[in-house]
């Protein structure tokens, strides 16, 4: 038995924060060695909502090179992008004629999203599941890492397979695999530099609430400077009046590696115009590593180029089999 696959896309959009890094992506990297990992910028899902076409290529190349730099051993991980491997829009027309349309006009997400677009909804944002549903399908995915919000995009994945392998495949052969998923180790839940009751976020208007796994020294000097504090010396954990507090004391937690105890001792006696100075420093040396691998990445096109060919062509054997299998399934003749 080999390694179970994993498959998880992410969109090439917005700025990538701290709340990212420590809540998700240190947690997948920790565990990479444990599955076979494809990992795709959803460039495609990207355009169903309003986008800026003279950055999506860049955006694109960032969060790869991001992604690297966090830590993603290409030894465990293939990482591609979704718009390289045309199987991905191929497939999802086929299962768009297999799905019935109330499936996915109950889908949560298009009906809050559909709110905010008005009269310029696309058909793209409708049919979002059935784009996901293909993107997992084609790489016959043992596990898919979900929250909370695409849960009811992973039980549709499910329900058009089961409905796929009923209607064309015979009972002991089924062609799709239905996906399980993957509920990973809750990372750290890091939360806004300006309301310590808020996630952070990079749909959050303000940059000041957020610390940008790129952001330079001086510019995390004086966000940690604005951030929102209180009036009260000494600074405790686990205090529900003193939400910012206990925000602050766990990024600084865990950008040290220290433990809570140490960091509790350590800070109990301090005032914000000492602690302050001290994470700031923290967090600048914690994002140092990240931003030099980012840097070093980026610097070297044909590098990035290659992982991107490379995971192209990994990616492009599973899809096209499968593809290829969906196909004769539904009765098509091949060249």
């Amino acid at each position: 038995m080999g390694k179970q696959r994993v498959l998880s896309g992410v969109q090439p959009t917005g700025n990538y924060h701290l709340g990212n890094y420590l809540g998700a992506i240190r947690n997948w990297v920790e565990g990479q060695s444990e599955y076979e990992n494809y990992l795709f910028v959803a460039d495609l899902h990207a355009i169903t909502v309003p986008h800026n076409p003279a950055t999506l290529a860049a955006d694109t190349y960032t969060l790869v090179a991001l992604y690297l730099a966090c830590g993603l051993d290409l030894e465990y991980s293939t990482i591609f992008v979704q718009s390289h491997v045309s199987a991905h829009s191929e497939l999802a027309w086929l299962l768009n004629c297999i799905t019935p349309m109330n499936w996915l006009e109950d889908m949560i997400q298009f009906k809050e999203k559909a709110v905010k677009q008005g009269e310029n909804v696309n058909v793209g944002l409708l049919d979002y599941p059935v784009l996901m549903a293909a993107d997992i399908l084609l790489y016959q995915a043992d596990k898919v890492p979900v929250g909370e919000d695409q849960k009811q995009h992973l039980e549709l994945t499910r329900d058009i397979a089961n409905r796929f392998n009923h209607q064309f495949a015979k009972p002991d052969r089924p062609v799709l695999k239905l996906p399980d998923p993957l509920i990973r180790k809750e990372g750290a839940r890091v939360m806004s530099l300006t309301d310590g009751t808020k996630k952070m976020s990079k749909s959050d208007p303000s940059d000041l609430s957020r610390i940008n796994l790129l952001d330079p020294p001086d510019l995390i000097t004086k966000k940690i400077k604005k951030c929102k504090t209180d009036l009260v010396r000494g600074l405790t954990f686990d205090d529900p009046e003193r939400p910012e507090c206990h925000n602050l004391l766990t990024l600084y937690m865990l950008l040290s590696g220290k433990t809570k105890e140490e960091v509790t001792a350590e800070c109990q006696d301090m005032g914000w115009g000492q602690f302050k100075p001290l994470l700031t420093e923290t967090t600048i040396n914690a994002l140092k590593p990240i931003q030099d691998k980012y840097q070093a990445v980026m610097d070297d096109k044909a590098y990035l180029e290659s992982v991107l060919r490379s995971g192209r062509e990994k990616a492009q054997a599973i899809a096209l089999s499968t593809l290829t299998q969906v196909k004769v399934a539904l009765g098509y003749s091949l060249p």
